[in-house]
């Protein structure tokens, strides 16, 4: 879905007169759901296998656009895209729209794998190839299965959810070890520091090995650097 318009695209789940999200009261509802939820899988899968030397950006989007990680990010979206490498992001604002921005500029590739809602949920304009999902957690499958590196912006809830996730999946030996970047030391030093405090030496329920698996960088050339230094790879 290519995104020449200025207007930003707008994904609508086509839902039913008065239809909410309820659970399902028949075998048969269940039935249908596990195809629509495989068909995400498939058509994702698909999507994704069009691309290569792909990056995966994850961080709020509630940053503003004068922000310092903003530009940072658009900054490092264009280095990328100038690189040869593909931008991934949730497809929204913020910092997902930043770093889309930068790619775009940069001639790139600028993915968006955006979520549909009942509700408007919007596209960033720099999207120039999106894919819509109406599950997260299929969104979520597709966010993280061929990216050769992930990196995360200052963000809340679902970028720390997404950041341990993609660890422990490396931890586990389910995914190849790629480069898990945190960019921000001012925001991630805290969190870093009392894991290392507590988890790791305390409490010993992260071992000083895998803490080692997240990389923290302040900058937008120093995680080009990490990034070009690594392995593109395929599926999981």
């Amino acid at each position: 879905m290519l995104n020449d318009s200025p207007k930003p695209l707008v994904c609508r789940l086509p839902l039913a007169p008065g239809e909410t999200p309820t659970k399902p009261t028949s075998l048969n509802e269940i039935t249908w759901r596990i195809f629509r939820i495989m068909a995400e899988f498939v058509e994702g899968f698909q999507f994704l296998s069009e691309s290569s030397r792909e990056v995966t950006f994850f961080g709020s989007a509630r940053t503003k656009k004068n922000d310092r990680w903003y530009k940072e990010g658009t900054k490092l979206g264009r280095l990328l895209a100038e690189s040869g490498f593909t931008v991934i992001t949730g497809g929204g604002p913020g910092m997902m729209e930043a770093v889309n921005k930068g790619a775009k500029e940069g001639g790139g590739e600028s993915i968006g794998l955006n979520i549909q809602l009942p509700t408007e949920q919007r596209i960033n304009p720099f999207v120039t190839k999106g894919r819509g999902f109406h599950y997260f957690f299929t969104r979520k499958v597709m966010l993280a299965a061929s990216a050769q590196a992930y990196v995360y912006f200052p963000g809340g809830f679902g970028t720390l959810d997404e950041l341990f996730e993609i660890v422990t999946l490396i931890e586990t030996g389910k995914m190849q070890a790629t480069p898990v970047i945190c960019v921000g030391k001012e925001f991630w030093s805290g969190l870093f520091a009392w894991m290392e405090e507590i988890q790791v030496g305390k409490y010993k329920t992260i071992t000083a090995k895998d803490f080692k698996l997240i990389q923290v960088v302040d900058s937008a050339q120093e995680a080009l650097t990490i990034i070009c230094a690594s392995d593109e790879r395929t599926f999981f």
